[in-house]
């Protein structure tokens, strides 16, 4: 592939804590440009056990003259753990990591999510830089500066708002990511379309097979156009009180099936995938939106290779029970993104538990 790959830099708007996101091909070399958000004497990056042997080196290079150690995890959601973090933090006390410290965050959201809690957890809250090495990361998670960890209970119901100060994404490093990680990122890709963007949804549906064969040109303009709209919304909402809560397109569902899958059965853009599909589903069910709209987003999932339904061996009463727990969920009633079509995603509050249970049973049947 060239090296000549156009950069894009996209900025998150937050007064004094505004920080860019990168996209291009030969960022982890490039340390100049982000050894500048370093600010302190003191380094960790954390990382796993798969990504750590393809780019720590070269992180490592960049960190020259500084005192810094690294903390891996195992590989896998089910190691985005209270007991990781734990580990973490002991790392910092060994580091001597003091209030100007970084904690560098190198792999996918597993990897984001528990760096981003560790940093927001040690000293009350230290920098963090995302290089983020998924298409699921750069798309999503790295951006917006959401930090947790997951619980038996259900994903990411521990966690703080915390923000990086940049984010490094080198599309270099999704040349090692298999195939179905990659397919995962994408469902990301689509879901920003789906909840706001009806037009960059006809682009994606143009360009599925380049996207899915991995074309560079179409990949950057995808994840800029994805990270650009996501930039927007936190600008406007960085806590989640309103608009942000959209992103969620698919999540209540998806992270459901997750969790029944004990973080196994499906990667977490399968679950979004899917959830998506439930979501438009229900949102017809309840006279929302029309059934055509729903078919494009089936037949623009598949073109890309996700899958879009729910996978055998899922309950769908236990399924239910686990939505209960979403996040979103406010005075014991649930509260859904759903949709009146391609590009117009709205928060339902009020959702009456007998719709959906009847939507899952359905999805579930046979299955």
């Amino acid at each position: 592939m060239s090296t000549t790959t156009p950069q894009e830099t996209i900025t998150v708007t937050l007064g004094e804590r505004s920080y860019p996101v990168w996209i291009g091909r030969g960022l982890l070399d490039d340390h100049a440009r982000w050894r500048a958000a370093l600010r302190g004497k003191h380094a960790m990056v954390i990382s796993n056990s798969t990504v750590a042997p393809l780019y720590l080196e070269r992180v490592a290079r960049g960190l020259d003259g500084l005192h810094w150690s690294s903390f891996l995890l195992d590989d896998g959601e089910a190691h985005k753990s209270f007991s990781n973090v734990g580990s973490a933090l002991e790392a910092l006390s060994k580091l001597g990591a003091t209030r100007d410290a970084c904690v560098i965050a190198l792999g996918g959201g597993v990897v984001g999510d528990l760096a981003g809690f560790t940093a927001a957890c040690w000293m009350r809250g230290i920098d963090f830089i995302q290089m983020p090495t998924t298409l699921l990361s750069m798309v999503d998670s790295s951006v917006g500066g959401k930090t947790g960890v997951n619980l038996p209970a259900g994903k990411n119901l521990v966690g703080a708002f915390h923000q990086p100060r940049a984010v490094v994404a080198d599309i270099g490093t999704l040349d090692s990511l298999p195939a179905r990680e990659y397919r995962a990122g994408m469902a990301e890709v689509v879901k920003g379309a789906a909840i706001g963007d009806a037009p960059f949804f006809g682009w994606l549906e143009q360009n599925a097979a380049a996207l899915a064969a991995r074309e560079e040109t179409a990949l950057i303009q995808a994840i800029a156009t994805k990270v650009r709209y996501k930039a927007g919304v936190v600008a406007r909402d960085e806590t989640e009180q309103g608009e942000r809560a959209l992103l969620n397109l698919g999540h209540t569902f998806g992270h459901a099936l997750e969790t029944a899958g004990r973080y196994t059965t499906l990667l977490h853009g399968e679950g979004v995938a899917v959830g998506m599909v439930l979501a438009a589903r229900l949102s017809e069910r309840l006279g929302m939106s029309a059934t055509d709209d729903t078919q494009r987003l089936v037949g623009l999932l598949a073109a890309i290779g996700l899958p879009t339904t729910v996978p055998a061996g899922f309950d769908a009463d236990h399924l239910l029970a686990l939505m209960r727990l979403d996040k979103k969920n406010t005075a014991g009633t649930l509260r859904l993104i759903l949709w009146r079509g391609i590009g117009r995603a709205e928060i339902v509050s009020g959702v009456d538990e007998a719709d959906v249970l009847a939507l899952l049973r359905e999805a579930c049947v046979g299955r």
